[in-house]
């Protein structure tokens, strides 16, 4: 019998648990760096599924970065902040307690105000006119939906999503798409933490703008004042959290 205590899996993708489940205790250190994992015939006792499931997660744990088969098929646990990738950022935004890791957040909002401006940048160096016109047609679903606060996040996402598809960088995209995933992990935790920065349609107008008229700076410049006002929302936001001891 397994040292470690698991919970069965009825889910019907059964390696999608399994993977989810082994993650979130590598990540959260129930599992530690260098322990070799338990073997396939004792995972699949513990957890309830057959051994085709647990090699499947196993393989999907190593393309994460969170485990190296050795030779003779063992499998040992590695370090995720050494091997790990943007992938692993949805399974650290809460700790196995419940409470919001509020330092992965912020770390989160910092790669976010790091990467925008440049974003913005790329695309007003690559988009034109073409780009400009789908750009101000989700502005102006966003001033129609100005009450409807899930809306203007959702038409605040595909905006910027429109920006890194026509930015020319596939590490951009591939961020991007990396912290979207992220994001709709906690959507409707950061609606109403977000609203001021949901709400910046001037910001995100001078965007498309600066997309239409090819101007780099500009673009970057906007790009910026954006995604400042969603930090600094979030950051009071994470200090009123942490204040009622971090509870999501």
């Amino acid at each position: 019998m397994s040292r470690y205590t698991f919970s069965a899996v009825r889910k019907a993708s059964l390696s999608d648990a399994v993977y989810r489940q082994i993650a979130h205790k590598i990540l959260h250190g129930e599992l530690a760096a260098g322990a070799p994992l338990p073997a396939e015939r004792e995972l699949s006792a513990a957890l309830g599924v057959n051994r085709g499931a647990v090699r499947e997660a196993i393989k999907r744990l190593q393309q994460a970065g969170l485990v190296a088969v050795r030779q003779g098929g063992n499998s040992v646990v590695l370090d995720y902040l050494n091997e790990g990738g943007l992938e692993l950022l949805p399974n650290l935004l809460v700790h196995a307690d419940g409470r919001l890791n509020a330092p992965v957040v912020r770390s989160i909002m910092a790669m976010r105000s790091a990467l925008a401006p440049d974003i913005a940048a790329a695309a007003a160096k690559r988009g034109g006119a073409r780009l400009a016109d789908e750009l101000d047609a989700i502005l102006a679903h966003m001033r129609e939906r100005a009450d409807e606060l899930s809306a203007l996040q959702a038409l605040a996402l595909e905006f910027w999503k429109k920006l890194v598809e026509h930015g020319g960088n596939i590490a951009f995209r591939l961020a991007f798409n990396s912290m979207t995933k992220t994001y709709r992990a906690v959507w409707d935790t950061l609606t109403v933490a977000l609203e001021a920065e949901f709400r910046d349609t001037e910001n995100l107008s001078a965007i498309a703008r600066a997309v239409r008229g090819g101007d780099e700076p500009a673009a970057r410049s906007a790009g910026r004042r954006h995604v400042e006002i969603g930090r600094l929302a979030l950051e009071r936001a994470l200090d009123a959290v942490e204040a009622q001891g971090g509870r999501v």
